[in-house]
């Protein structure tokens, strides 16, 4: 499936953000179910039919939210390639790929992404997040509780008990080798 550049840079402005905490109950109606993405190929790759194909069949196995980003200068069979995986939000699958693309890349051109790794059905929501913090909300999630989640890195932690909010905030912090941690739910 191709997605128009334009509607794609509108789902992105309106791109989650964690203002308050959801309840438990609340954020697991907004959660997709299943395992492994559907690849939404972006207009404007420009990319052979076979690429696509390969993209394709790799991207439908991998966690979502993701991004894959190339150097246009070299194709998509190098090293520079990049799939971005397991991020909250596709902003952040984006923004990981390209940089790990440019950081690996020999041609001039800096890389771009040319496909996405969503939930299938996906529609924007106030809140999303990766498929492995996705199960761990569904399958270990109790109150009192909470789940805390790195918006840059796809990290999360998931905690028990009444200071679970900085329990979570401070593990998750830890994981993801950032200070960027807020509390997405808890109760």
């Amino acid at each position: 499936m191709k997605v128009p550049v334009s509607v794609l840079c509108l789902s992105l402005l309106a791109a989650p953000v964690v203002a308050e905490p959801m309840t438990g109950k609340a954020a697991a109606k907004l959660m997709y179910r299943g395992e492994g993405a559907v690849v939404q190929m972006l207009d404007g790759a420009g990319l052979p039919e076979a690429d696509v194909t390969a993209l394709t069949m790799v991207g439908t196995g991998q966690p979502w939210y993701g991004a894959i980003a190339i150097s246009p200068d070299e194709g998509l069979m190098v090293e520079a390639t990049v799939a971005a995986v397991n991020h909250h939000t596709i902003g952040a699958a984006e923004t990981a790929a390209r940089q790990g693309c440019d950081a690996k890349r020999k041609g001039k051109a800096a890389c771009v992404v040319v496909a996405h790794l969503l939930p299938k059905g996906w529609k924007p929501a106030d809140l999303t997040l990766s498929q492995d913090a996705t199960a761990a909300l569904r399958k270990e999630y109790k109150a009192p509780g909470a789940l805390a989640i790195s918006p840059s890195t796809g990290s999360f932690a998931l905690t028990k008990g009444e200071a679970a909010g900085d329990l979570a905030v401070q593990t998750c912090n830890e994981k993801a080798g950032t200070k960027d941690c807020i509390v997405a739910v808890q109760d």
